[in-house]
């Protein structure tokens, strides 16, 4: 007789124990690959396949093609990755998010303690971070399969149950309405759990119990599928176009796949009934099908795997499509960035990735302030005006990276489950972000003395000009050396930045006097002369933040040198 209350906790009880599992399995693993990720997400180029595998590896290693999509969806918002390269992505991701049914297939449910019992003290107790991660997957997976045997204990009594068994006959997927029924719940429920892996434990436990058949568990797989859908979707509500577009790309994408399934699905299930080995129907003494499992994830990987190869040579195509259906707003703002999802559901290691990819992009913004200054400064140069409107164009956008990445970093942190190291390189980011802005802002403040200058008629002697452009160009120079390690490029040893920096300073003091030489002479008038030390200070104080961003990037050689 089956008692609701008590087989409702323990179903529900095991979810959580499962839920808990694949979120510490994600979380070692994201240990153990290092900065794995990171290059990851930085080789992806316009090459289709190759972000495919890139969204394959790196869904692999975080157990969710959610936070994947949600990745994807991200970056594609704050310009770092291109609709194609997006959609490729996905498509990886949504291969990636396969493995989770092998795994589930396994049938090693019964060592889920001897799991836990193997990895708890090393990962409670190692001081050895790797050895730590290491033990984690132990216990991750011991929990996987822990909360996977007592959700079947859960629902065996289904089984025998006359309603659910007559309710079943109703979805049983073998006639169409029944088919779209399924899907339909497969798809409503993985949007309610938010996790299409729990989702898909939930089929296979009730599986494998014998409480549905076959056809009933693939047509809810199918429906998964669709379901999983929805995270990205919540994550791009509110971003830009971009982002949207991408959401809408793995909705299209997946929702067609279905569809096309949902037309030969007698045939496809037995097309996967004949390919693996075992019949799904087959009842142990014990009672349960042993192979139903791997029916159910030869399924799902089948049918992830053949669509992303069908859709591949289709990606433009498929762009195009989204494009027309989340076509550009007028007058829609486009933001210099904008984080998309809630922190605190994003694994640190992704983001933490995130932050430095987006920190790149600010570096580079703020190399072209620089660089836009040093053409203002070009007296003989026709129409200059306009890099004096790009240089506070990029001061402004800087402005907004920085309270983004502060933003978005502390809330990271704040989550919890951040190793010393990773919170120590995040916060390293935030300060790392702190002093670009600051540089973006001495640049526009280099820019708007000149502009003085200019508003008034007034002009410097042919050497101040030369001295005024010589510094800005030792300065660009220095900051460029810096930002090498933006591209994992030879960097100069703190000493050595000690070194330059001194030397500016020297420089700036030679500049100095020569201009007080000039002023005692004549050759300057007043308003000119407090321009070009203002001009001069302002490149000064680009040095200092030059010296502060690269003790940010490289703490721990700064604090030895």
């Amino acid at each position: 007789m089956i008692e609701p209350f008590k087989m409702g906790y323990t179903a529900i009880g095991g979810l959580g124990v499962f839920i808990l599992g694949m979120k510490y399995l994600s979380d070692s693993l994201q240990m153990l690959s290092g900065g794995l990720i990171r290059k990851a997400i930085a080789s992806v180029t316009t090459n289709r396949f190759l972000a495919v595998i890139v969204g394959l590896l790196v869904t692999t290693f975080v157990q969710s093609s959610s936070i994947t999509t949600v990745m994807v969806v991200g970056l594609t918002n704050a310009g770092l990755m291109q609709l194609s390269q997006a959609i490729g992505v996905i498509l990886g991701a949504n291969i990636g998010t396969t493995i989770t049914g092998w795994i589930l297939a396994v049938k090693v449910g019964k060592y889920g303690l001897l799991l836990i019992a193997l990895g708890i003290f090393p990962m409670l107790f190692s001081k050895n971070d790797r050895v730590s991660a290491s033990a984690k997957v132990f216990v991750a997976l011991g929990l996987i399969f822990f909360g996977l045997e007592i959700m079947s204990g859960a629902f065996k009594p289904l089984r025998s149950d006359e309603g659910f068994m007559n309710l079943m006959l109703t979805l049983d997927a073998k006639t169409f309405l029944s088919i779209l029924g399924c899907v339909a719940i497969g798809c409503l429920m993985t949007m309610v759990i938010q996790s299409s892996s729990a989702m898909l434990g939930i089929t296979i436990a009730l599986a494998t119990t014998g409480a549905i058949p076959l056809y009933t568990a693939i047509a809810l797989v199918m429906g998964e599928n669709i379901g999983t859908t929805i995270t990205a979707q919540f994550a791009a509500i509110g971003g830009g176009v971009a982002s949207r577009r991408a959401a809408m790309a793995h909705s299209v994408f997946n929702v067609l796949g279905v569809v096309i399934i949902i037309s030969i699905f007698s045939y496809y299930v037995e097309m996967i009934e004949r390919f693996v080995p075992g019949a799904s129907s087959f009842v142990d003494p014990s009672g349960d099908r042993p192979y139903i499992a791997a029916h159910i994830a030869m399924a799902h990987t089948f049918f992830n795997v053949t669509a992303t190869l069908v859709m591949l040579p289709f990606l433009n195509k498929l762009a195009s499509l989204v494009t027309r259906m989340v076509p550009d707003k007028a007058g829609e703002e486009k933001s210099g960035l904008k984080y998309i999802g809630s922190p605190g559901t994003m694994p640190v290691a992704m983001g933490i990735s995130m932050v430095f990819e987006e920190l790149k992009r600010m570096q580079g913004r703020v190399h072209k302030a620089l660089r836009h200054a040093g053409s203002f400064t070009q007296r003989s140069l026709k129409g200059r005006d306009r890099f004096y409107r790009k240089v506070t164009s990029i001061e402004d956008e800087t402005d907004v990276i920085q309270h983004e990445i502060t933003t978005f970093t502390v809330a990271l942190m704040q989550a919890g489950g951040a190793s010393k190291a990773q919170s120590d390189r995040a916060y390293s980011f935030v300060r790392a972000a702190d002093e670009l802005e600051s540089i973006a802002d001495y640049a526009a403040n280099y820019c708007s003395y000149m502009k003085r200058l200019d508003k008034h008629e007034l002009d410097f002697s042919d050497d101040a000009w030369k001295d005024i452009q010589n510094f800005h160009h030792e300065i660009f120079s220095f900051f460029n050396q810096v930002c090498k390690a933006f591209n994992d490029e030879d960097v100069a040893s703190t000493r050595k930045i000690y070194d330059e920096a001194t030397r500016l300073n020297d420089l700036a003091d030679q500049i100095r006097k020569a201009h007080l030489v000039r002023m005692k002479e004549g050759s300057c008038s007043a308003l000119p002369a407090f321009t070009f030390s203002d001009m001069a200070v302002a490149l000064r104080r680009i040095k200092n933040h030059t010296v502060n961003l690269h003790e940010a990037l490289f703490a721990e050689d700064s604090a030895t040198a």
